[in-house]
């Protein structure tokens, strides 16, 4: 644990405990950062009320029978009973040594390893991915990737729509153009047009309408044709779901894909153990449940449907499906829903029915981790030139052409590969990290300038302080690992600042897994390069006065680098080298 605001808080805690005469697990010392000082101590103020004293005669107490010594420098109690701390250099530089030397750069394990299945970007089969793909898509991956870093088990599951009425037109589509042709068409990613094509023709041609209508019950029933040909459109779509993926650097992979069709075994079971429950009734000739609290625009009871009018079951039924899945046969003891913000009530009302049905335990949680919309600059949903919804890989191809006039210009001199290479990682950092460093619940305006800009809370602005540091390095031609058992000098006040912010790390990782919200850890990425900044300009390290000085700041700037890295990687995002 790195974090020094939360050593104290610990080495209080039993203080707080004695003196208020409360088990540990109740006691609380309330730490925050303070602009006064180091940390702020206000727990004498709500303890004061129990024992009825004044907050300063228990922040006296607290400070008579605390060792803090070997923490801190300063220690005084202000205003009507906070305890304000300045922490020992000394202290300092030792928590960094220890951050350095751990793989982990001080980030706390999971305490309980949780079994996490998350359910995110959910393309559909025939169906571009488009702009909105994209918040679930990166939102989701970040998630993964921290709660991997800290331990838990991940189970990725990208839930794609690859069933359901909309499949007899596109295999009766798929017949009329002949499998050649169809498959070349939708293996050069022209999936929107193969699925428009079907629709109009469903829209218009009654012969094609009965012809695909007749074709999904076939597809119901497990016609061996019928299935051949809805796996190759499955296939080829997962291509190129897999080659977007790949574009985005994300950790998707055809493995992950659990698409509404592998759930069809579950569907009669979710209706038989509704009904077995007694949380079934049929209204309008079909199979609801009516969850309790939520109604419609008219104040009426807004039901769930379970089984439509003519049989066929509903996206609900899926829904319920997937829980079951997930709680029995994967173990889930939290599921994420990284969906957006208007299937909330939907979402809320599957896990009320899940939960009243008794198939999810509870201690199990069921999180909808809810994003906002992807917007243009006239600030509505972000369109392309011709007013459609602008394609992903489109996006991705234009985010990279655009970064490597960028990185171009700052290195005329570099070969076309180095050029391409640097490109793509910044090109596709930046469109992810202006939706990352977005609080997710809100609507964000795509703005290309801002977000490829070397300047302000945007990616190549940290991926170019990482390159900076790697620089320093090469120009000194000292290797960055032969500092790394060095413990630090904190004597400027730009090194004790800097220090403070590398030891948050541990904070910022866990704070932002807590609220499922990327944009902390972009916020303290940003802030921490910043404060890089202040230190390289108030702090010569080159030019340091003696060899202890300027080790101790390379050993700063290595450690630096490092967890600027590994909050990138965290946020799936590159950090090159050179820029």
């Amino acid at each position: 644990m790195a974090d020094p605001i939360i050593t104290i808080a610990q080495r209080l805690k039993p203080t707080f405990a004695r003196i208020g005469g409360i088990s540990e697990a109740d006691a609380d010392a309330v730490v925050r950062r303070s602009d006064r000082a180091d940390a702020q101590v206000n727990g004498s103020l709500a303890l004061a009320k129990q024992l009825g004293k004044t907050p300063r005669e228990v922040a006296q107490l607290v400070l008579d029978e605390a060792d803090l010594s070997s923490v801190c420098s300063s220690v005084e109690i202000a205003g009507p009973g906070f305890i304000n701390i300045t922490f020992a250099p000394e202290f300092l530089a030792a928590e960094l040594a220890r951050a350095a030397a751990d793989p982990r750069l001080g980030v706390s394990s999971a305490t309980k390893t949780q079994t996490v299945v998350i359910d995110y970007s959910a393309p559909n089969v025939a169906k571009e991915m488009h702009v909105g793909h994209l918040r679930s898509t990166v939102i989701g991956d970040a998630i993964v990737r921290m709660l991997e870093f800290v331990g838990h088990k991940v189970i990725r599951e990208n839930h794609i729509g690859d069933w359901g009425t909309p499949f007899g037109m596109l295999i009766e589509h798929l017949i009329d153009l002949g499998e050649t042709e169809a498959a070349n068409e939708l293996s050069v990613g022209d999936l929107d047009s193969f699925y428009k094509q079907a629709r109009t023709k469903f829209d218009a041609d009654d012969s094609f309408k009965e012809r695909a209508r007749a074709r999904v019950v076939l597809l119901q029933g497990g016609d061996v044709e019928t299935l051949r040909m809805w796996k190759l459109l499955v296939g080829e779509s997962t291509r190129y779901f897999d080659r977007v993926y790949r574009s985005l650097d994300v950790l998707l992979t055809a493995d992950d894909i659990m698409g509404e069709s592998a759930y069809n075994h579950l569907l009669a079971q979710v209706v038989e153990r509704l009904d077995a429950a007694k949380m079934l009734e049929t209204s309008d000739g079909a199979e609801v449940v009516f969850v309790d609290g939520f109604v419609n625009r008219d104040n009426e009871p807004l039901p769930l449907i379970i089984r439509k009018t003519d049989g066929g079951y509903n996206y609900a039924t899926s829904d319920l499906a997937c829980v079951i899945d997930r709680v029995e046969r994967l173990g889930a003891t939290v599921i994420l829903y990284i969906v957006g913000a208007p299937q909330a009530q939907h979402l809320e009302m599957v896990g009320v029915v899940s939960r009243k049905a008794g198939w999810v335990p509870e201690d199990t949680q069921m999180v909808h981790v809810a994003f906002g919309n992807v917007l243009g600059s006239d600030r509505k949903i972000l369109k392309s030139r011709s007013g459609e919804v602008v394609k992903l890989d489109a996006l991705l191809t234009e985010a990279v052409e655009r970064a490597k006039d960028a990185v171009r210009a700052k290195n005329p001199d570099w070969s076309d590969a180095q050029h391409n290479a640097i490109a793509k990682q910044v090109g596709i950092g930046a469109i992810k990290y202006a939706d990352l460093s977005t609080d997710r619940i809100k609507d964000y305006v795509f703005d290309w300038e801002r977000m490829l800009s070397f300047d302000g809370n945007t990616s190549p602005y940290l991926q170019y302080a990482h390159a900076r540091i790697c620089s320093i390095f090469r120009k000194a031609g000292v290797d960055r690992a032969s500092v790394r058992g060095v413990t630090p000098l904190v004597e400027h006040e730009a090194e004790r600042a800097l220090v403070l912010r590398l030891l948050q790390f541990d904070t910022a990782v866990l704070d932002t897994l807590d609220k499922y919200s990327p944009h902390r850890l972009c916020t303290y990425l940003y802030d921490l390069a910043s404060e890089f900044s202040a230190f390289y300009e108030h702090c010569p390290v080159m030019r340091a006065e003696n060899d202890a000085q300027r080790t101790s700041r390379l050993a700063l700037c290595d450690f630096t680098a490092r967890v600027m890295s590994q909050g990138l990687s965290l946020l799936g995002i590159e950090t090159p080298e050179q820029m």
